[in-house]
């Protein structure tokens, strides 16, 4: 007869790398295209430890050219992500309002059951930023942790999950 016990708990496990990173790629438009952009950074846990076994999702608006703008990047050793994309426009929100040009991040991994989601707005958008409803909601240094910073011929966005300098994220 078997006996009652207490199911083990459940988390999200590092399962990215072959269930969900195969079918979608970090380059979201060949690397040397014109007008192609480099994003890349880390993620980091709560202690500044690199997260090794996170995925990121990056979407932004496509277009009729063939450009979905949807990828994923995998963190390596070192919790290092990069993807190779458009630089986008600015869109509108439902009321019209004009928004700074951003990327929107999904950042899935273990321990967390839902994904976190978070934007990146770009340094060279300093007008369009001042003026974003989202942003100048924000205390500066919260603000701050959305902003890439310009890396070379590209730019670095770090994501810190907890604790010092956390990046901001929606809840939706």
């Amino acid at each position: 007869m078997p006996t009652a016990g207490r199911t083990p708990s459940q988390t999200v496990g590092p399962f990215f790398s072959f269930a969900l990173l195969d079918t979608i790629g970090n380059e979201l438009v060949p690397p040397g295209t014109p007008g192609a952009i480099r994003i890349e950074g880390t993620v980091t846990d709560g202690n500044g430890e690199p997260v090794p076994d996170a995925m990121v999702e990056l979407w932004q608006a496509g277009d009729e050219k063939g450009f979905n703008g949807l990828g994923r990047s995998g963190t390596e050793e070192g919790g290092r992500f990069t993807f190779t994309t458009m630089k986008p426009g600015v869109v509108r929100s439902a009321d019209g309002a004009p928004q700074a040009p951003h990327v929107d991040v999904a950042v899935f991994a273990r321990g967390l059951l839902k994904q976190l989601v978070t934007r990146i707005y770009f340094p060279d958008e300093v007008e369009a930023n001042a003026a974003d409803p989202f942003l100048t909601s924000l205390d500066p240094a919260d603000a701050a942790t959305l902003v890439a910073v310009p890396d070379g011929d590209g730019f670095r966005f770090d994501i810190r999950l907890q604790g010092d300098r956390q990046t901001v994220f929606l809840a939706v």
